[in-house]
């Protein structure tokens, strides 16, 4: 009989809630290895992580190697510091990779695939954030020319553009972000909390089946929107939970795109999707604010993205909506910023853009929420 080949593994972190737990083991049993668990220390609260220990089984150390490589983003990436009696496998130091992807309209890191929606239709007639409380009028022409710039500048960046019909009645269809999350030839569409924005889903789910992407539709009662929600840094998904999206639908990302998904919530009403706070960029870097997050989802940033990487902003200026920007290789394009934000950028080699968007800020959006990038 052939001999087997054994390695320990540790984990650390909300692994129930953030369904880590499930998604290991189903990587473990599709390479056809086994596992037993030898310890298991479950958190008592919201902020008390569960401690793991368990042994997993392969044919060939061929196998286990795979396996353990796959594993890594679960078992190096979480944060020590509230778990300072724990220690990880050490061994474990390979960066994760996922397997080649289908992209159906093509991938370029420097010439990115970015859907928008002209605001054909765009007003605020109800409110279902801080922001869109008393705002009064839009001034629909405004809107239509700052949109237009707005194209027009991440066009001009060198990004390839397409464009989503307008629909009456659905005024913030205009809010791409949202329309769907987006990885390889896979589309997780979007499944809005609030009513007002339910009659967007066929439209967004009609684009991308007739564009080519394999469309996951969510069941009824998981909440979910789009990329507004969930954010590519890297080899991993930063996903907020809480506001608008289900914690339950993360699960659904990581199996349309094999990716781990890290569960942040969002404590700050007025940032209430992921995308206003959070905004990775290229090279690795990672413009956000910590104060939407609580103590855990900061946490899982800092354990994740090196302090180097991180340009952290205030609260004043993430009420700017600075973190909500759109990247197009070394460009970043955000409504009128802070200077020392645009300064810190340029720091780092970007070049910051800074455009007017005022009429859709009055809805609780700026440029990220206009797009969504189609080719991770």
């Amino acid at each position: 009989m052939p001999t087997c080949v054994t390695k320990t593994i540790e984990l650390t972190g909300h692994l129930l809630d953030s369904l880590t737990l499930s998604k290991v083991l189903d990587t473990i049993q599709a390479k056809g290895a086994s596992f037993k668990i030898t310890h298991l220390d479950i958190g008592a609260d919201k902020h008390a992580f569960t401690n793991l220990r368990m042994d997993i089984e392969a044919d060939n150390d061929d196998v286990l190697q795979q396996l353990v490589e796959e594993l890594e983003p679960y078992t190096a990436k979480v944060p020590l510091q509230f778990a300072p009696e724990t220690q990880l496998n050490s061994t474990i130091t390979v960066e994760h990779t996922t397997t080649e992807r289908r992209y159906p309209l093509g991938k370029d890191d420097n010439h990115p695939s970015i859907l928008m929606c002209p605001p054909d239709y765009f007003t605020v007639d109800y409110a279902i954030n801080p922001w869109m409380q008393g705002v009064g009028e839009v001034d629909v022409e405004l809107a239509k020319q700052q949109w237009q710039t707005l194209y027009d500048t991440i066009e001009q960046a060198g990004a390839k553009m397409y464009t989503m019909t307008p629909q009456p009645g659905l005024p913030d269809l205009v809010f791409t972000a949202n329309a769907a999350f987006v990885y390889g030839d896979k589309a997780v569409t979007a499944h809005y909390r609030h009513k007002e924005r339910q009659g967007e889903e066929p439209f967004a789910q009609a684009w991308f089946k007739e564009h080519g992407y394999d469309v996951t539709v969510l069941p009824d009662h998981i909440h979910f929107e789009g990329s507004g929600d969930a954010l590519i840094w890297k080899d991993r998904v930063f996903s907020g939970y809480k506001m608008r999206s289900d914690i339950a639908a993360h699960s659904y990302l990581s199996a349309a795109s094999g990716l781990p998904v890290m569960s942040l919530e969002l404590s700050d009403p007025k940032f209430y999707h992921v995308d206003v706070c959070f905004c990775p960029l290229n090279d690795d870097y990672l413009l956000w604010f910590p104060g939407a997050f609580d103590e855990y989802g900061r946490s899982v940033i800092e354990a994740n993205v090196p302090e180097e990487k991180r340009i952290a902003v205030t609260a004043e200026e993430a009420n700017t909506f600075v973190c909500n920007a759109v990247n197009v290789g070394k460009t970043v394009i955000f409504n009128t910023a802070p200077q020392r934000v645009k300064d810190e950028l340029s720091a780092k080699g970007f070049t910051p853009i800074d455009i007017d968007m005022s009429e859709f800020i009055k809805a609780g959006g700026s440029c990220k929420c206009l797009t969504v990038r189609l080719d991770h």
